[in-house]
């Protein structure tokens, strides 16, 4: 299975969000520049992470987003659910028009692998992925070489 780009951007802005030692809100632009990766694609990415609850957004001179929620509260597993469309194939959805769909043993197989993929992911929390802080931080910042 492959995440989409919208999902691994919210990964990483979760994580540069729980990694930052200050106070002060970071900026999509600033995460977008040490991440090297487009700041309008972050942007919407951090609209959806609003929406869905896992970050704040604070407008303003000295605005910026900040976690919700602490690390600990936030389920990898559960953001992924809300960021990805799990449908592997047609057949998973409500409209399947295969012919074979009610005796396809392979539908099975693959819902059985996606689950235990799933499962996985649902035993990592946000605070798990950030246990080596200092060392993302020295990575994030360029000057971990």
């Amino acid at each position: 299975m492959k995440l989409t780009t919208h999902t691994d951007y919210a990964l990483r802005l979760l994580i540069y969000l729980a990694i930052r030692g200050d106070d002060m809100p970071a900026t999509v632009q600033s995460a977008a520049g040490h991440y090297g990766i487009s700041g309008h694609h972050l942007a919407k990415v951090s609209q959806t992470l609003v929406q869905l609850g896992y970050v704040s957004s604070l407008r303003g001179r000295g605005g910026g987003l900040r976690l919700n929620r602490p690390a600990e509260e936030i389920n990898i597993g559960a953001l992924i659910r809300q960021t990805e469309n799990l449908e592997l194939l047609e057949c998973f959805g409500p409209n399947s028009t295969c012919p074979i769909d009610p005796a396809c043993r392979l539908k099975h197989v693959l819902w059985s692998a996606q689950q235990a993929f799933m499962q996985v992911l649902d035993g990592y929390v946000l605070a798990d992925m950030i246990e080596n802080r200092e060392a993302l931080r020295l990575l994030i910042s360029g000057d971990g070489s």
